[in-house]
């Protein structure tokens, strides 16, 4: 399935990702494509708009599937923070299913952060892991998939 020129295309690393449903409700009302891409096969909605592609076991064989293709036009919606760096990086705009957008001034310090913590936890000083997901983040992640998909609608992208 190719997309057409200046089309929207959402990119799920849906492994761990706990917005798909939202995901799958935002494109059909704006009737955009969404690609979800995983390690393990998983269930998605039997629709034209929405593509599975199950890549081989690998470190980062997803991260590198949807990187490959993010560009201007493609939202990354994702946690991963390395992933979400280079989709922006890429052109790309990337969301994290908390709803908050990483940018070209926000990716850097996110990374640093994710660094810093990683490095501590190694070190045993953290034990705890991130806070869990609540309706708040859910909803805040609605409003932000739909402000970038009618932002890059008014940019020229379908």
């Amino acid at each position: 399935m190719t997309a057409p020129q200046n089309s929207i295309t959402l990119y799920i690393d849906a492994d761990a990702c706990p917005v798909k449903q939202e995901v799958y409700r935002v494109a059909e009302r704006h009737g955009i494509r969404v690609v979800v891409v995983s390690n393990t096969p998983i269930a998605v909605p039997r629709d034209p708009l929405v593509e599975r592609v199950v890549v081989a076991a690998g470190m980062d064989a997803a991260d590198d599937y949807i990187v490959e293709r993010a560009a201007k036009g493609a939202i990354v919606i994702t946690a991963d923070v390395p992933l979400a760096a280079r989709a922006v990086k890429a052109g790309a705009v990337a969301i994290a299913p908390n709803g908050k957008p990483f940018t070209q001034d926000s990716v850097g310090m996110a990374l640093a952060t994710r660094n810093l913590l990683d490095q501590l936890r190694s070190a045993g000083e953290i034990t705890g892991g991130p806070k869990p997901f609540s309706p708040k983040d859910r909803s805040a992640f609605l409003g932000s998939l739909d402000r970038e998909v009618v932002r890059l609608k008014r940019d020229g992208f379908a």
